[in-house]
């Protein structure tokens, strides 16, 4: 029996008490073995370290301390969780945490519009830290950072309240603006999450406002330029919606996103020469507000969570066509983030 650890993180306003850990049975979907793994406020966003010995949640609260949420580290030590320490994650309600393969990480604090990049002790705790302003007295607007991400370009971050990506390159000092600083989405967009090609030719933006995947292409000169934009939602839908998550398959021929209000993982073919989409379905996600969602290691199935009906959903994929078809679900209180240990 092929088996993984699953963490599980939630928000902890309701039943939840922090972060879970399940083990998934990649030979039939089932998830067994359910276990408190740590007490913690509203972990709502985990990240596993490249080489699996670690473990990163946000705590997305604004009374951490006096300035906002929190950050924690654990060790990942006979496939349970051992707390190393935790900070204050300079701003309220961080919302994600990026992992660097060079000893540090990034938090996304959502409402208190920054960036915070940590570097990690050896043994994978939190040093000091570095803070990226997003709100600027140039600006009318209010920024709200989302996601970042780490890759041989440097440092890119989704800004919902600035409807942006920014770009930052590391230098001996700290992060500072890189080429292309600032990418628009446009007026209205909302960029939330985001994924690249393997090859970083293309760039995939989830926009939670406006309900849209924005393609993007690298040119010659390393500057991201949009080639389409497509809907998330059917032209007939009504009603509330707002899109959480997007994730690439393994092998790069389909992309996923997760639409809450409409509950529904939206599925596309990426067209190998040009990157750009082509819808291949939609599939319910069998529940209510659908956060993240994940494939497993083997690329087999893919599992969402679904916050407000307080259950996770598990899939087989149909590896060669891309679609969906629904096998089981496990309760728990408010689950949104789910990480695999590989």
């Amino acid at each position: 029996m092929k088996t993984y650890d699953l963490f599980i993180g939630t928000y902890t306003d309701g039943d939840s008490e922090g972060i879970y850990k399940m083990t998934f049975n990649a030979n039939n979907g089932d998830l067994m073995d359910e276990v408190l793994a740590a007490k913690l406020p509203s972990p709502s966003f985990l990240a596993i370290s490249h080489n699996q010995k670690n473990l990163y949640a946000v705590q997305e609260t604004a009374d951490y301390d006096s300035i906002g949420g929190g950050i924690t580290s654990y060790a990942i030590e006979n496939r349970e969780l051992t707390l190393l320490n935790s900070k204050g994650s300079g701003g309220a309600h961080p919302c994600h945490v990026a992992v660097s393969n060079d000893g540090q990480i990034a938090v996304s604090n959502y409402s208190g519009g920054n960036l915070a990049i940590f570097d990690l002790v050896e043994d994978g705790s939190l040093g000091e830290h570095q803070l990226i302003e997003h709100n600027t007295a140039d600006t009318t607007k209010t920024a709200h950072v989302h996601k970042s991400h780490f890759n041989e370009d440097g440092l890119f971050v989704a800004d919902l309240g600035l409807s942006a990506l920014k770009r930052y390159d590391k230098q001996p000092y700290g992060w500072v603006p890189a080429h292309q600083n600032t990418i628009e989405m446009g007026k209205g967009a909302g960029p939330r999450h985001f994924e690249f090609s393997k090859n970083r030719e293309y760039l995939y933006v989830l926009n939670e406002l406006n309900a849209s995947i924005s393609v993007l292409k690298r040119d010659d000169e390393g500057s991201y330029n949009q080639i389409e934009v497509q809907a998330t939602l059917p032209k007939d839908f009504e009603g509330e919606n707002a899109c959480a998550d997007i994730h690439l398959s393994n092998d790069g021929r389909f992309l996923y996103s997760s639409n809450r209000g409409e509950n529904t993982i939206v599925i596309f073919e990426i067209t190998r020469e040009t990157g750009k989409l082509s819808l291949v379905g939609r599939t319910s996600v069998n529940g209510d507000w659908p956060r993240n969602f994940t494939l497993d290691p083997t690329g087999n199935y893919l599992l969402v969570a679904n916050q407000r009906s307080n259950n996770i959903t598990v899939y087989k994929r149909d590896v060669e066509k891309g679609t969906l078809s629904f096998l089981k679900e496990k309760k728990l209180p408010s689950p949104v983030c789910l990480v695999f240990v590989k």
